[in-house]
């Protein structure tokens, strides 16, 4: 399975289990699969829906700062890899 490294998370806020996502290369866009990775964290998940500043978006582009509903816990500054 080959991945991409696009980003990195941010802040992660708990009670909604978002992912702030820093977008630092490529592009995300609803549909993709993510894979998130740091010391104690792993998450594999699909990309339902992004918000840029509460905005719904099809997609997020290097520079863009997203919100990423996720299925588990993620801790700032984890890996976040686009699954090609």
């Amino acid at each position: 399975m080959a991945e991409e490294k696009v980003g990195e998370v941010i802040k992660y806020f708990a009670k909604p289990q978002v992912a702030a996502i820093k977008v630092i290369q490529g592009e995300i866009e609803t549909g993709n699969t993510v894979r998130i990775v740091g010391h104690t964290s792993e998450v594999t998940c699909r990309i339902d829906s992004m918000e840029v500043d509460n905005k719904k978006v099809q997609k997020a582009v290097a520079g863009d700062f997203v919100g990423v509903k996720v299925a588990d816990k993620v801790r700032e500054g984890d890996a976040v890899y686009k699954v090609l």
